[in-house]
């Protein structure tokens, strides 16, 4: 699949088959991942993957400890919650999952929420971490962010399908613990991933792009 083709093609998953992924096929994705551009070279990035049991209980601890009304508790600093344009794109896309998913309208914030902070039952989670000497780290978190792509993209041209997902490590610390992360890495974000299971009615939506005219600007081409 060529890159245009796959990055017009790949879309978030949310639900996945029991179908386990081999190490290897993980090992082939960061092999091609860990090439995106890095800021100097300082390649500042760690990748935590879990599965199994570990996953589990990250999971496990994760919900319970929301449901019971803690606090998020993540490493890097929140935005709070979005606002004007921002927030509309949120709800725009809300609206679109839950039409297919069938959620009434006053079950939205859990039955959706209690997905995320599952990660989606998927069977892997890469935890993605930098080195916290690096904070503040506007440069360092672009660079996370680059292989954080590469590492979706990777996985959609093997047929893996992935979230980025914040929800699954709003409890850092419980991510910490059982994934054994050391001290001196700040988790930034967790990216679900497996097989697509195509019958699940979320992975077919697909969210809305604004027109080029709306965000990019052009400056001293002749036309």
């Amino acid at each position: 699949m060529d890159f245009e083709t796959l990055v017009q093609t790949r879309k978030s998953v949310r639900g996945f088959t029991r179908e386990p992924v081999a190490r290897t096929v993980i090992e082939d994705i960061i092999e091609v991942a860990k090439r995106a551009p890095s800021s100097m070279n300082t390649q500042p990035w760690h990748i935590h993957v879990l599965t199994g049991e570990p996953l589990e209980e990250v999971r496990r601890r994760n919900m319970e400890e929301m449901i019971a009304g803690a606090s998020p508790k993540r490493d890097i600093i929140s935005h709070g919650e979005y606002q004007g344009v921002h927030r509309g794109r949120q709800v725009d896309i809300a609206k679109k999952l839950f039409a297919v998913m069938g959620i009434a309208r006053d079950d939205k914030p859990m039955r959706q929420v209690l997905r995320g902070f599952r990660q989606f039952d998927a069977p892997v989670s890469l935890v993605l971490t930098y080195d916290k000497v690096l904070d503040p780290g506007a440069v360092c978190h672009f660079d996370l962010g680059a292989l954080c792509y590469g590492i979706v993209l990777a996985a959609w041209d093997r047929g893996l399908g992935s979230v980025i997902n914040g929800q699954g490590i709003m409890r850092s610390d419980i991510v910490r613990e059982v994934a054994n992360i050391p001290e001196d890495e700040v988790i930034m974000t967790c990216v679900a991933m497996g097989y697509p299971d195509d019958s699940f009615p979320a992975n077919a939506v697909r969210s809305d792009r604004e027109a080029n005219g709306d965000f990019v600007r052009y400056v001293g081409f002749a036309d």
